[in-house]
């Protein structure tokens, strides 16, 4: 069996399809925990389209590489985010859908098989083969988040999307399986109790991007969703309208503005700030006479340095990445798989010739994702550092509503399970 406190999902095959439809109107929340900031997003769900009527962001000291390493700073900054949120909107949440991302992040893909013996496959058939696909050995220190379907087969028809009612000798499928450390979630999930809220559910920060920056179009043909964080890169590859491979890279835009304040000799907020303002993926770009002033630490006088020699600094760091990303897309082996290109989003997206350079490393086009398919504070959300935020707003919006009667906290929910078992 596997442990969980979190609440439990409906049918895995179900993961990205809409479900029954929402009330007009009806409230959801997402959070999206970074290493850098905290936003959480509330969306207004009608029939017809999502309206975001909330946006609050807090910096974030509590996490470090997507995970949480202080959790009364985490819950100092969420209760800020969520308080800003609340007071645009108007209302109160409860439930937020929690982002997650990490080095402990781990996706494979699975088998399973059942025999269904020349009946019509129901929907109890879809959901034990999605179970024999979830019958693998995972570290004791992992937990599955999600199980998500690539593609049935119905005795010898494949690339077959929703089998209902077919009949054959025996269903298969393919699904992929993401896992994250249990700690990590315990974490997570505790530091949202503690802030005053409940987690209707932790999602895969890539997933949750991939919902409004990527096209079905796009999803078709092939694509690679590139989310540069903070602290940590998400891949997520798509073909054939499903997810095919993730992976977590430990490194993101805090390691250049860590470069910049070590190249600079400047503090970290000065480096931040420079990063922003005049930084740049390809040096080759700037002009050798644009001087910059850098603020130094302690009382010295700021020194001028050529833009040209700072933009040289990320330019290394940047090129490693995506080198490292470039390298994993190889070993997944659906390199030539990707038609439709590379989608970078996040906020080291809005590094200028950040696009160039991808292409120059991945050979393939490039373009920024920027958060698509709401509606509402557009204005408030027009950038790739909103993505992920306004992603769980819309994958919570396609799941049922989770409103538990009593929020009864991490210890409650560990009580819950240790009774299922028993």
């Amino acid at each position: 069996m596997i442990r969980s406190w979190l609440p439990e999902r409906k049918s895995a095959d179900e993961e990205f399809e809409e479900r029954e439809p929402r009330e007009p109107g009806e409230l959801v929340a997402g959070l999206d925990i970074g290493t850098t900031k905290v936003c959480a997003m509330i969306g207004e769900v009608f029939d017809d389209r999502i309206e975001i009527i909330g946006v609050g962001t807090a910096a974030s000291s509590g996490m470090k590489k997507g995970v949480v390493v202080n959790i009364e700073s985490t819950v100092r900054s969420i209760r800020q985010a969520v308080e800003t949120a609340s007071d645009m909107a108007g209302c109160d949440i409860e439930n937020v859908y929690v982002g997650i991302a990490g080095n402990h992040i781990k996706g494979f893909n699975s088998p399973g098989i059942i025999a269904i013996n020349n009946q019509e496959i129901r929907e109890r058939d879809i959901e034990a083969v999605i179970q024999a696909a979830q019958t693998v050995k995972i570290s004791d220190n992992q937990q599955i988040v999600h199980v998500l379907p690539q593609e049935y087969m119905v005795d010898d028809h494949t690339g077959i999307q929703n089998p209902l009612g077919m009949t054959g000798v025996r269903l298969v499928t393919n699904v992929h399986i993401v896992t994250a450390d249990v700690t990590a979630l315990h974490n997570v999930v505790t530091s949202c109790n503690r802030a005053g809220l409940g987690v209707a559910e932790i999602v895969l920060e890539s997933v949750a991007s991939s919902l409004t920056v990527l096209g079905k179009d796009e999803m078709e043909l092939g694509v690679a969703l590139i989310d540069i964080g903070g602290g940590t890169t998400d891949l997520a590859i798509f073909c054939n309208g499903t997810i095919k491979h993730t992976w977590e890279l430990p490194l993101g835009g805090n390691n250049l503005t860590s470069d910049l304040s070590v190249g600079l000799r400047t503090p970290l907020q000065e480096a931040e700030e420079l990063k922003y303002l005049y930084g740049g993926a390809l040096s080759s770009m700037i002009k050798d006479n644009h001087i910059i002033e850098v603020p130094t630490v302690g009382d010295r006088k700021p020194r001028k340095v050529s833009q040209r020699v700072m933009v040289e600094i990320l330019e290394a760091r940047i090129e490693e990445i995506l080198q490292m990303v470039n390298k994993n897309i190889s070993v997944s082996g659906y390199r030539n798989r990707i038609n439709a290109g590379i989608v970078i989003t996040g906020g080291t997206a809005l590094l200028a010739n950040i696009v160039e350079m991808a292409e120059q490393v991945f050979d393939l086009p490039v373009r920024i994702g920027y958060p698509t398919g709401v509606g509402g504070r557009i204005e408030d959300i027009q950038s790739p550092r909103c993505t992920t935020g306004v992603g769980l707003v819309m994958y919570g919006s396609k799941m049922k509503s989770y409103a538990p009667k009593e929020r009864v906290g991490i210890v409650g929910r560990v009580k819950d399970w240790l009774r299922s078992i028993v």
